[in-house]
């Protein structure tokens, strides 16, 4: 019994369990009978060891078994009724106390799509505890800032702004409510312990998965306490909050269909602030897209960090052992995953809700593009033949070390694969240069590929070596950054030939444009995108209306306009309007 009696004088926490009763019974047995002779009472000490073994036994069998505590372990947040009660309050707090009593909320967004769906999610947590949304930082009680951490520059961004905000809180009066300022999102996940001891004016600091403890961490920065929770989770897909969306006039929404990635290319942060993939219900995900459909929208972008990874395993009858299908010479960095309504079951439902609205994705990983997923791209009119393949580099050397689990032979092969199965479609890339131990030929290698594939938009920076990642651990960021800087304006130089190219080619020809309202350049223009995602501008004049030939009109957002292109550049297609149409119309006769 002697190594029981050091365990219970090492472990203070044993004190607090439900079973500490026996325990220290146990305990008392031993200490009451260890100063007697074995050898004198032998029967004694057995039958007293006899009867404390049998009392702990029985009071074992009784107890929690371990299927008890599976039972009673986190369990998803997915809820399929959108209106299911509100989460009880912590035990510490009233449920008044986290009510935001008509206070306004002002909300910055920075970074990525994402970001802009999760400013949505969390204005909804807090319009739903009594918050106020204004969009004046001067009338603001309340101050979130939703980052990005994906560069060095996007957090130096937040860096700059928080110290703008410090006077605009030395400037708060004393006969207001005190002013609290929050870091949200991927920065606050990143770098939580810097924040709080190098900005003294932060109050709140929440994790992209930590937004339904907003009114909780307003509540305890009220009583002066500096809170943070940036607890990532497996599970949280905020599955059962509809987000509000932040313009009154968009004509298009972001959907957030799955979150984290487990990807673990070398050169990314993203699974560090974001977590492990998990996907939405495709139930959660189609009843959002009705919704926005009976409001009006035309076009939604499905979002996720690996979005055509998606596996949607809350249905049982579909986890079965079907394998995944990965593009041709690709693989993972992962262990396959098997079963689950992949992402062609949730791009087929989808695209069925509103024959009228257009259906986009990103961003996707190029190793799942399966054929099932290529087909029914061409073959749904209102899903955009429009996809973003990020290569990241043209040299097969960097790939590898990136762990991207394919090579610049393998990714060509795609592309080529991709335009054979959907004529037309238009490509979009990333792009990193200098990445650690680029040679001045995986640069070339990289040149190369951006003009033989002629993308129609492009996304390209210059490496910046993120903490936690494994090329922060296992490799040299050895590239200049003058090197870096001179590497990334040939790209660019590169992919704007290409597009210009690109664009070229549709001169002459007529795009069926969603119009989103008036350009920011000519109020005497509007401007919109077509099929493949390209900014167009035409004039804003009365044209004929093909849904009812009655009279003339002029377009308004969310009007389907056929535009005839008359002149392009790398970035923009401009036209003349022809007439308003609908999305089936212009399918059925183009």
């Amino acid at each position: 019994m002697q190594p029981l009696k050091y365990a219970l004088k090492t472990s203070q926490t044993l004190r607090q369990s439900p079973w500490s009763s026996v325990i220290w019974q146990i305990l008392r047995t031993y200490r009451a009978t260890s100063h007697l002779n074995a050898k004198v009472y032998p029967e004694l000490e057995k039958r007293q060891d006899d009867r404390v073994q049998r009392d702990f036994s029985s009071r074992l069998a009784a107890g929690p078994t371990f299927q008890h505590f599976l039972r009673n372990a986190s369990t998803p947040q997915e809820k399929s009724d959108s209106s299911a009660a509100v989460e009880d309050p912590p035990p510490y707090l009233t449920a008044e106390a986290l009510v935001g009593r008509g206070r306004k909320v002002y909300l910055e967004t920075y970074g990525c799509q994402m970001n802009v769906n999760d400013t949505e999610i969390a204005w909804s947590i807090l319009q739903k505890n009594g918050y106020l949304r204004t969009n004046s930082l001067h009338e603001a009680d309340v101050i979130l800032l939703v980052t990005c951490s994906i560069r060095e520059k996007a957090e130096q961004t937040i860096w700059n702004r928080l110290k703008r905000l410090k006077s605009v809180k030395a400037r708060r009066l004393k006969s207001q409510v005190p002013l609290r300022i929050g870091i949200l999102g991927c920065m606050a996940e990143r770098l939580k312990e810097e924040i709080l001891e190098r900005e003294k004016l932060v109050d709140i600091i929440a994790g992209p998965d930590a937004y339904r403890d907003l009114p909780r961490l307003l509540t305890l920065a009220d009583s002066g306490q500096r809170s943070a929770n940036v607890l990532l989770s497996l599970d949280e897909t905020y599955a059962d909050v509809m987000p509000v969306q932040t313009s009154s006039n968009a004509t298009s929404a972001f959907v957030s269909i799955m979150r984290g990635c487990d990807n673990m290319c070398s050169y990314c942060i993203v699974p560090f602030t974001r977590g492990r993939e998990r996907s939405r219900p495709i139930a959660s995900i189609l009843e959002e897209v009705k919704k926005l459909s009976e409001q009006g929208l035309k076009e939604v972008t499905l979002l996720g960090q690996n979005v055509n990874s998606y596996r949607d395993n809350s249905e049982i009858q579909f986890n079965n052992a079907t394998p995944t299908n990965l593009s041709r010479g690709f693989s993972a960095n992962y262990k396959t995953k098997k079963g689950g309504l992949r992402f062609a079951d949730l791009l087929d439902q989808v695209s069925r809700v509103d024959p009228e609205m257009r259906i986009r994705f990103t961003s996707p990983h190029p190793k799942d593009f399966p054929d099932e997923v290529l087909h029914l791209i061409q073959e749904r009119n209102n899903i955009c033949k429009q996809i973003h393949v990020p290569a990241q580099s043209g040299s097969s050397r960097v790939l590898e070390i990136m762990r991207r689990g394919y090579t610049r032979e393998a990714y060509l092969d795609l592309i080529h694969h991709i335009r054979e199965s959907i004529p037309g479609v238009s490509l979009s890339s990333d792009f990193i240069a200098g990445f650690c131990g680029e040679t001045e030929e995986d640069h070339l290698q990289t040149l190369s590929l951006l003009q033989e594939v002629r993308y129609n938009v492009g996304f390209l920076f210059a490496y910046s070596m993120r903490q936690k990642t494994r090329a922060y651990h296992r490799l040299q960021d050895d590239v200049p950054q003058e090197v870096k800087q001179r590497r990334l304006a040939e790209l660019i130089i590169a992919f704007r030939e290409g597009a210009a190219e690109a664009n070229m080619a549709v001169v002459g020809h007529t795009q069926l444009v969603l119009v989103e309202g008036p350009s920011k350049r000519s109020a005497t223009e509007l401007c919109g995108r077509n099929d493949g995602n390209i900014k167009v501008i035409f004039p804003d004049i009365e044209m004929e209306d093909g849904t009812n030939p009655a009279g003339l009109i002029r377009a308004q957002p969310g009007d389907y306009v056929i535009v005839k292109i008359t002149s392009s550049n790398s970035q923009i297609l401009k036209g003349v309007a022809l007439c308003r149409t609908s999305l089936r119309e212009y399918s059925a006769h183009c």
